[in-house]
């Protein structure tokens, strides 16, 4: 900067520092304005010493350096507190409110172009003071300063007071008067100038000058130092703090890891625990099964042909049974003889001889006719003599005598047909027990033939105890939630390997659905679905809540039927749990509820109750439903066909549409096969058949059987689910509050209301269809 400002124009040079220093300044009185008007000054000048700021090299003019204080007579610095204008004399004379002289000729002064247009930045710092607070007497070395101001000037004359305080941020100028010798023009025509030149001097001053004095200064600087002291105390008590934090960091992670390292020999023995609970477990199965296989029975190979066929043969137990019925069969058979033959001995009323039959008539003259030819042999005598005293005893029975007879022959039957029903009730509790022996066989075969039969674990998480049961595409699997710690079912579904990928695909996709439907549902009577993870390409898991007991399907297959009660226990909870569904949104409709997805928790039909299998559900969405028509059904043929209502069957050119109905028919059907131990439609029929023959179809009206005997609100309440037409049949919400579900409101209704005398009319109206 300094070679740029020694490049100009000498006279330009000239006038600028004639500007900046104020050339020909008289020794007149001081100007009144105030000291704040003026430039800041670094030091005290006395009236008698003028001091010029000498030239710098570039190497010194960023360079700082205190300025010595000045010293009185007596060797001691006093502050002498003058006024900044005290620094500058007048050109125009000693007159006050005159102009600063300055050495500037009138055609630089009234130029524009050599005029600073802008003001100087008001970020200026603060005036130095000598030691004992008297303002210096030399120059500092920041005037060095004020050619490079200049040159960034005339560099750039059109900067902004910012841009000026950046630049000049740090550096304090002090303008002096200048040398007494230098010439200083004057005259009425710079006379004018130099008072707008001193207007907009005094401007300047007023944006640049500062009011501090050296005791705010100290006081600013306490201040700061005391600011600064607790910062720093307060710095070090944060650094204390976090060190005592990351202290207790490192020992909550020493004890965390403790405690991990703790849990995972934890896991690890109730691995092993479970592990060989369940291996007990299995060998105890395995050795029940092999003496059940004795006394209940087994399968055998048998061969037909150039095939090979699995029979059934009974065992030791059903055999025993089997001989005690023939032998019980015998001996009815005996007793009836001989009741026979004691009715024809029966002797004739007091006082009556009784009349020789026809029988008697033969025998007699056949008797006569032997004693009249030759004499026999003496066999053929004796058989004849037996004969004739079997003839004669037939009438030597009394009264009392037969009636003795007859009394034990009628004992003897009521004790062989008491023998009799022991046996066949015997014969029924075996048949469920093999019916249970024939299923745990099957589970062991799967079992033993899985690929997860070595107790592994899935997902790092899911301990693999036992199989529970297998179906056409699924393993489900009793398991251990190592981090919950509780027992789950892990349903491992295993896709074709010989699937084509739009197959697999098809199913994973379906399956995934499943899984989103499920994973949002949350009721007591719903079973909760925990987890979802993939195992390979071709296989994934689902993680549902564990139920100790079987299902409904197995409970009516071991004891055929249950009581009313019981039967209506188990529907309200199902309808309890179809609200559920039709009350979140979108609504959703089961589609598949029958027996085999209903589970009994304590295995009984007197507890609770939870609803699986959402693998064919329906969402009512607001774009596939309508509250009039329903949804079309899109998955026509799935699905457990004794359970689907007729409009699950109509084939036409669109699909059928359906609705929550679908859930009230298999409600209806599932109560009558608990009522009756039956189908009401297609009970001894496949599906094949059904749909072959059209059986819902023509499901017009349920036949209720004489026996057993149920109640006719229950007939009511089935011919209500199984209307044949949908628009007749009742809906999930009327399902809900139907009068036969909530007693306590059907006793306390009155007829007399509209609403009682309705359900009233439509009681009456099914008691006489019933009695009919």
């Amino acid at each position: 900067m300094m070679e740029e400002l020694h490049s100009l124009d000498p006279r330009r040079q000239e006038l600028l520092e004639a500007r900046f220093t104020g050339v020909g300044v008289s020794k007149g009185p001081l100007n009144s304005e105030s000291s704040n008007q003026s430039l800041c000054s670094v030091g005290s000048l006395s009236d008698k010493e003028v001091e010029t700021p000498e030239k710098k090299q570039n190497d010194q003019r960023n360079r700082k350096r205190k300025a010595e204080p000045y010293e009185t007579s007596q060797g001691k610095g006093t502050p002498r507190g003058h006024k900044i204008s005290d620094y500058f004399e007048f050109a125009g004379g000693s007159g006050p409110g005159t102009s600063p002289g300055r050495s500037v000729p009138p055609v630089a002064r009234s130029s524009p172009q050599h005029s600073l247009s802008n003001p100087l930045p008001r970020r200026v710092e603060q005036p130095l003071y000598g030691l004992d607070g008297s303002a210096t007497k030399e120059v500092s070395e920041e005037q060095s300063a004020l050619p490079t101001l200049m040159s960034v000037m005339l560099a750039k004359p059109r900067l902004d007071t910012e841009q000026l305080a950046q630049r000049g941020a740090g550096l304090c100028f002090t303008f002096v008067s200048a040398q007494q010798n230098s010439p200083s023009s004057t005259g009425s025509g710079n006379t004018e100038h130099s008072c707008s030149s001193q207007k907009q001097i005094s401007i300047q001053h007023r944006q640049t000058q500062s009011d501090l004095t050296i005791e705010k200064i100290s006081a600013l600087e306490n201040s700061k130092n005391s600011d600064l002291e607790k910062k720093e105390g307060r710095i070090d008590d944060l650094l204390r703090a976090n060190c005592d934090l990351r202290r207790q960091i490192d020992e909550q992670q020493k004890m965390l890891e403790k405690y991990k390292e703790r849990l995972n020999r934890c896991v690890t023995m109730s691995k092993k625990l479970l592990i060989e609970k369940s291996k007990q477990e299995k060998m105890a199965c395995r050795d029940k099964s092999m003496q059940d296989r004795l006394r209940l029975g087994h399968f055998t190979t048998v061969r037909h042909g150039a095939s090979f066929t699995e029979q059934w043969t009974d065992g030791y137990a059903f055999q025993n049974l089997i001989k005690q019925q023939e032998r019980i069969n015998s001996q009815r058979e005996e007793i009836e003889r001989q009741r026979k033959m004691l009715a024809k001995r029966k002797p004739p009323a007091m006082g009556q001889a009784p009349p020789a039959t026809n029988e008697q008539k033969q025998r007699k003259s056949k008797t006569n006719g032997a004693e009249n030819e030759t004499p026999c042999s003496g066999h053929q005598g004796a058989k004849l003599k037996e004969t004739a005293a079997l003839g004669h005893s037939l009438f030597r029975l009394t009264l009392a005598e037969y009636h003795e007879q007859e009394e034990i022959f009628k004992l003897r039957l009521g004790h062989l047909k008491k023998e009799e029903a022991e046996i066949q009730a015997e014969l029924e509790r075996l048949e469920r027990v093999r019916n249970l022996h024939i299923r745990e066989l099957k589970r062991i075969h799967n079992e033993d033939n899985s690929q997860f039969k070595d107790h592994p674990t899935l997902n790092d998480r899911y301990l693999l105890l036992h199989l529970l049961g297998r179906g056409g595409f699924s393993e489900v699997y009793k398991a251990f939630d190592l981090t919950e710690q509780r027992y789950v079912a892990v349903k491992i579904h295993q896709l074709n390997k010989n699937w084509r990928d739009e197959k697999k695909e098809n199913y994973h996709k379906h399956a995934c659905r499943e899984y989103r439907i499920h994973k949002e549902l949350d009721h007591p009577r719903i079973v909760k679905l925990y987890d979802y993870f993939s195992l390979d390409t071709d296989s994934f898991c689902t993680v549902l809540e564990y139920c100790e007991g079987n299902d409904l399907d197995f409970y009516l297959k071991q004891h055929k039927l249950m009581s009313e009660k019981e039967a209506r226990s188990i529907i309200m909870q199902i309808v309890n749990a179809l609200k559920y569904l039709n009350e979140i949104k979108p609504p959703i409709i089961h589609y598949d509820l029958k027996p085999g997805n209903i589970l009994l928790v304590n295995g009984t039909a007197c507890g609770e109750i939870k609803i699986t299998d959402f693998g064919l559900s329906k969402i009512m969405d607001d774009d596939s439903y309508n509250s009039v028509d329903g949804m079309e059904l899109t998955s026509q043929g799935a699905g457990t066909y004794w359970y689907l209502p007729p409009e699950c069957f109509v084939v036409g050119k669109e699909p059928p549409k359906i609705s929550n109905k679908v859930d009230v028919w298999s409600v209806g059907v599932i109560f009558y096969q608990c009522l009756y131990g039956r189908k009401p439609f297609g009970h001894n029929q496949s599906q094949q058949d059904i749909l072959q023959e059209n059986t819902i179809l023509k499901a017009t009206e349920v036949q209720f059987p004489p026996k057993p005997v149920v109640t006719p609100e229950a007939k009511a309440f089935i011919r209500r689910c199984l209307a044949y037409r949908k628009e007749d049949r009742i809906d999930v919400q009327q399902l809900a509050c139907d009068p036969y579900l909530l007693p306590h409101i059907r006793k306390s209704v009155s007829t007399s209301s509209p609403a009682g005398a309705a359900i009233a009319s439509t009681s009456g109206a099914s008691n006489n269809s019933s009695s009919n």
